[in-house]
C-alpha cells in the first residue's frame, strides 16, 4: 500500500470516528437545568469539547486503522470471502450432489 493510500484511508476513518465519538458526553441546557439562550436550538449543546472529540477519534480511527492494516497485510479476509453473489464452487459443488 502506498503511504497516499494510507492515508487517505486512514482519514475517512478518522472522520467516521470523528462523527461517531461526537455526541458522547455531551448534555443540552434542558439536561443540565441552565437557561438557554433566546432562539437557540433546545438540542444545543453546553459542554462541546472539540480537544476531546479530536483525541477520541484519533485513538478509534488509529485502532481500525491497524486492524484495517493487518488485515491488509495477513489476507484474512479477501475479496472473495465477501462474494455473496455466486457461492464459491465447492460450496455449489455440494449442493448439486444433495440434490
Amino acid at each position: 500500500m502506498q503511504l497516499t493510500s494510507g492515508l487517505a484511508i486512514y482519514l475517512l476513518f478518522w472522520v467516521m470516528a470523528a462523527f461517531v465519538v461526537m455526541p458522547f458526553g455531551i448534555r443540552t441546557h434542558n439536561e443540565t437545568g441552565e437557561g438557554g439562550i433566546s432562539g437557540q436550538a433546545d438540542s444545543a449543546p453546553v459542554n462541546f469539547r472539540p480537544l476531546q472529540v479530536i483525541v477520541r477519534a484519533t485513538l478509534l480511527s488509529a485502532a481500525v486503522f491497524a486492524l484495517f492494516y493487518a488485515n491488509y497485510r495477513a489476507g484474512w479476509i479477501t475479496v472473495d470471502d465477501l462474494n455473496f453473489v455466486q457461492p464459491p464452487e465447492d460450496i455449489a459443488a455440494r449442493q448439486y450432489e444433495a440434490e
